[in-house]
C-alpha cells in the first residue's frame, strides 16, 4: 500500500513536470541565465539596431561578473540588515531595551524614508566610491522591515505562554530561545 504503482509514478511525474513549466520564477532564472551567456556574443544584433551608437553593447565588463557582484552586494547587505535588524527588534523587546524601543523604532522609519541613492550620496564622501557605501545604502535601507518584523512577532507571543515558560523556571534566554522564538517564526517570517 504505500509504495506507487506503475501507472501512479507515471502520472505523478506528469505533474511534477507540468508543474514546472508553469513555475514563473523557474522561467525567469532561464531567461536571466540565458540573457547572461548570450549578452557577449549580441554585439552585431545590437550594432544593427542602433547604428548611431559607437558601442551599443557595455564591453568593459563582462555581464555575468557584473551579476554576481550584484548578487554579492545584495547578499551581503541582506545578512548585515538581518543580524542587526533581529538583534536590535530583540533588544528593545527585552526589559532592558524597552525604554529605547521609540526612539529605534523613530531612527529606523526614518531611515527608510530616505531613499538609498541620498544614503549613497551621503555615504561616498565619507568611505569614498566603491562597494562600500552602496552595502552601506542598502543595508540601513533594509533594517527597518526586519526590525519591524522582529518585533511584532515576538510580541505576538502571548503573555500567558511566557508566563508558563517562567513558572516551568525558564530563564530569560531559554525562554527566549525554546519558547517565544519558536512561536514567533511564522509571523517573523512573513
Amino acid at each position: 500500500g504505500r509504495y506507487l504503482q506503475p501507472a501512479q509514478a507515471a502520472r505523478l511525474k506528469r505533474l511534477t513536470v507540468r508543474t514546472l513549466l508553469k513555475d514563473k520564477l523557474l522561467w525567469a532564472v532561464l531567461a536571466l541565465a540565458a540573457l547572461v551567456l548570450w549578452l557577449p556574443h549580441s554585439q552585431s544584433l545590437f550594432a544593427g539596431l542602433f547604428p548611431q551608437l559607437e558601442r551599443p553593447v557595455y564591453t568593459q565588463e563582462p555581464f555575468a561578473q557584473l551579476l554576481w557582484q550584484h548578487c554579492a552586494l545584495v547578499g551581503v547587505s541582506s545578512f548585515f540588515s538581518v543580524v542587526v535588524g533581529t538583534a536590535v527588534g530583540i533588544w528593545i523587546t527585552r526589559p532592558m531595551g524597552q525604554p529605547f524601543k521609540p526612539v529605534v523604532e523613530t531612527v529606523v522609519s526614518m531611515g527608510q524614508t530616505f531613499p538609498p541613492v541620498a544614503v549613497l550620496a551621503l555615504a561616498v564622501p565619507a568611505v569614498g566610491f566603491g562597494e562600500l557605501p552602496a552595502l552601506i545604502a542598502l543595508a540601513l535601507y533594509g533594517l527597518l522591515p526586519v526590525v519591524q518584523a522582529t518585533v511584532s512577532s515576538l510580541q505576538s507571543v502571548p503573555e500567558a505562554v511566557r508566563q508558563s515558560a517562567s513558572g516551568i523556571g525558564m530563564s530569560a534566554w531559554q525562554r527566549l530561545v525554546q519558547v517565544e522564538v519558536p512561536l514567533a517564526l511564522p509571523v517573523w517570517l512573513s
